[in-house]
């Protein structure tokens, strides 16, 4: 497990083969709860390369001095994506023509 959310990574290593490539990671919250944006790719055993850029969101938990995973949700497609950021930014407009900042504290 990761004793600091710096250290946080999805790479992942199986057979001399790097599975699981991180390209990127951005964390969202830090504390207790620790939420991290990732970007990567998986390789692809059929094609003998990695596929398409993919991107996750996964929960961690401090829990014993160590982060350890407790969700995740895995963007399929920069489709849907797309889809997400463009929900959440109408939602986040109309809370804030709507006079409800929609600010919450870091961690929540």
């Amino acid at each position: 497990m990761f004793e600091d959310v710096e250290d946080i990574t999805i790479n992942y290593e199986e057979d001399g083969v790097q599975v699981i490539e991180e390209l990127d990671k951005e964390i969202i919250t830090r504390g207790a709860w620790a939420t991290v944006l990732f970007r990567y790719r998986q390789w692809e055993r059929s094609r003998e390369g990695y596929g398409p850029e993919r991107y996750t969101i996964r929960r961690y938990r401090r829990i014993n001095g160590e982060y350890r995973q407790q969700a995740k949700f895995n963007i399929s497609s920069v489709e849907q994506a797309r889809k997400m950021v463009q929900v959440l930014e109408r939602w986040i407009a109309e809370a804030q023509e709507g006079g409800a900042g929609g600010e919450e504290e870091e961690g929540d």
